[in-house]
Formats: structure tokens, sequence, C-alpha cells
């Protein structure tokens, strides 16, 4: 297990550092609460913090299964939530899972597989101590606004990406590999967006349901988190939205590349069956046909080509068929 801090505070302000390998203390005063934090424990290490707290089995189990979508449910005294991280690897998006334990005078944080520690957050809240002071339910609004803001550098990154590959199908036609990239990237939006509609749920009950655990006086700060997560929604909505539109794009240019090229070759045809017909007419084996014993019956015909075919040319090069 991975102990990333682990501290009492009294009235906004640390008061002492808690070792967990030894007995940890009991909160006296109503302002104090502990906050723990940890990276990838086993079993066996939340264990002991389970005991003390009064965690629910349930609870821990999923706490230590990364693959749980956003969601927050209520055992007993305490809440357990659930939010997903996001961080973009070239074009996939990875996601991380951060596990929420909170009550009146406790809350523990649980992280798998995020790059983003809350170390910077922890040392944010402790030089606000009048924000601190709120108690549990401010830091667990913290702590998810922390992780709603780590959406948006995912979506100002592939927002650059998608604009670039659309400028692109505009002034070049997409290979197999650039067409397999938009999928790739719609793909990775929609498994986006399953994970921000469970996020927009697991914040609105804050402000529809009554919970213990979280004062009304925090409410103002979920419907500023809720507002965050409904701006991150509308962008990847308008991404996927401008992806879908690239590959139609893209397609459509594909289909006049292909009718441009089809006229030219229908034109081509039509100005080379001329020559064809009339070689094909002088080339049949008849002794009697008009002025083949002309002396200047191959120059008249081959002339009479030549003029039929420039007037096709110079009528199809008009209508932009060449």
């Amino acid at each position: 297990m991975t102990v990333i801090a682990a501290r009492l505070y009294r009235d906004g302000k640390m008061v002492t550092d808690i070792d967990l390998t030894k007995s940890i203390p009991h909160v006296e005063k109503q302002g104090d609460f502990i906050w723990i934090g940890l990276h990838e424990p086993d079993d066996g290490a939340l264990k002991r913090i389970q005991e003390h707290f009064g965690l629910h089995s349930l609870a821990v189990e999923d706490a230590l299964d990364p693959r749980h979508l956003p969601k927050m449910e209520p055992y007993g005294d305490h809440l357990f939530l659930v939010a997903r991280t996001a961080h973009l690897q070239d074009d996939k998006i990875e996601y991380g899972n951060t596990a929420i334990f909170v009550g009146r005078q406790f809350i523990i944080t649980v992280r798998h597989g995020s790059e983003r520690a809350h170390t910077p957050l922890r040392a944010q809240l402790e030089a606000t101590p009048w924000l601190l002071k709120h108690g549990p339910d401010y830091v667990l609004h913290a702590i998810l606004d922390f992780v709603v803001d780590g959406y948006f550098p995912v979506v100002d990154e592939l927002e650059e990406k998608v604009l670039a590959m659309e400028d692109h199908a505009v002034e070049t036609f997409l290979n197999r590999t650039e067409t397999s990239r938009l999928f790739t990237m719609r793909r990775e939006l929609f498994r986006l967006q399953r994970i921000l509609g469970p996020m927009e749920d697991l914040t609105s009950q804050f402000l529809n349901l009554h919970l213990p655990q979280i004062d009304a006086n925090i409410h103002p700060y979920f419907r500023d988190l809720l507002d965050h997560i409904r701006r991150v929604i509308y962008r990847v909505e308008g991404l996927r939205d401008t992806l879908t539109s690239v590959i139609e794009t893209s397609g459509l240019l594909e289909q006049q590349r292909q009718g441009a090229i089809t006229r030219q070759l229908a034109a081509w045809a039509a100005i080379l069956a001329v020559p064809t017909a009339i070689a094909g007419i002088y080339g049949m084996n008849f002794d009697v046909m008009p002025e083949l014993r002309w002396e200047y019956g191959y120059f008249a015909v081959v002339g009479a080509m030549a003029t039929i075919c420039l007037s096709l040319y110079i009528r199809f090069k008009r209508a932009g068929w060449l």
C-alpha cells in the first residue's frame, strides 16, 4: 500500500500526521476530521482502516475494483463514491479510478491508475484553512472538482486534433490510416460520454437528496461542480458531431472525386469513339467504298477525325469534364 498522506485536521489546520501502521487516533472534537489518501492498496491494507472507521465490506470490496463506473451509495453513517479520472495517451483516453469514503469526521480516498495525485490539491486546501474548516464534505467537493478539471485538458487536446483533421480532410483526401484514426477517436469520445453521464448523475444527487454527511452550505459548490461537468459533456458532444461531419465530408469529397474521374473517362471514351468508328469502317475488306481510290482520301479521313476529336475535347473542357 502507498500512503500518500494521512493527517488529522482541526478547524481547517493540520494537527498531526498519522502513522497507519500504528493505532489510528479517534476524533474527539466536532471540528476535527481525518483525511487519508491511499494509492492502489491491497485487501489487507484496507482492513485496518475498515475496522477503525466501520466501513461497509461491500464498499471496501468495490474500492479495490478499478472497473466501476461513477456512482454514489450510502452505507449508514458514511457515503461511498467512485469517480473516474482520465488522461490522453496518443489518441486513446486512459482511465483511472478514485474511490472515496466520506463521513462526518473522515474522508478516505483510494486511487487506482490515476496519474494525477491529490498532493497539490491537499497543499492548496491546507493553504486555505478557512475553506478546509468546512470539513470532509468540502474536501469531497474539492476532490471531485479536481477529477472533473482533469477532463478539460483531455478535451482540449482532442479538440485540437479533431480541428486539424477537419482542415486536412477538406484539403486532401483521407487515406485508410487517417480514416481509421477518425473512427478510433470517435469511439474514445463515446466511451468518455459513458463516464460523464454517471458523473453528472452522481453530482446531481448531492443537490437532490438529503444526505446527512453533506451540509446545506456546501450545495453551491456542488452546483458549480455540476456546471463544470455539463460543460465537458457539451464539448464532448460537439466533438463527436464534428468528427461525424469530418467523416461525412470525407465521404462526399471522395464521391465527388470519383464522379469527376467517371466524367473524364466518359468524355475521353466519347472522343476516342469517333476515330475508332471511322477507322473501323475503313478497315473493312470491301472493294467499293466512298473515296477509297481517292488520292487525298487518307488525309481527309484523318483530318476529319482530328477535327471532330478537337471539337469534342473543347466542348467537354468547357463543360468541366476534362
